[in-house]
């Protein structure tokens, strides 16, 4: 699994959680919320450092990652996150997993 993030979405997160460069942002799979990929569950964020990593990308200083025991969620998928500009928020998109 691909992770990619604008770098809209970056300076969202810096600004919304107060990030100066060398954190980590854990996306989590949670029980419940608006379903975003596998219904009856979405995904949750915080600012944590990593303990099993299954995916991550590092941009700014950021890693953003997903540890190997919440994989299973994005299953033949990759993990986009954008901005939406309309609304201001993060916005998620699964594509289907490529072979890069």
């Amino acid at each position: 699994m691909k992770i990619t993030i604008t770098d809209e979405a970056i300076n969202w997160f810096k600004d919304e959680l107060d990030l100066q460069g060398n954190e980590s942002v854990q996306f989590f799979v949670r029980y419940g919320g608006s379903p975003q990929l596998k219904t009856g569950f979405s995904l949750g964020l915080a600012v944590k450092d990593p303990e099993n990593i299954g995916s991550e990308t590092i941009r700014n200083g950021i890693r953003f990652y997903v540890e190997d025991d919440d994989l299973w969620y994005f299953e033949d998928h990759d993990f986009d996150i954008h901005l939406d500009e309309k609304w201001k928020e993060i916005r998620y998109h699964f594509p289907e997993k490529t072979n890069e």
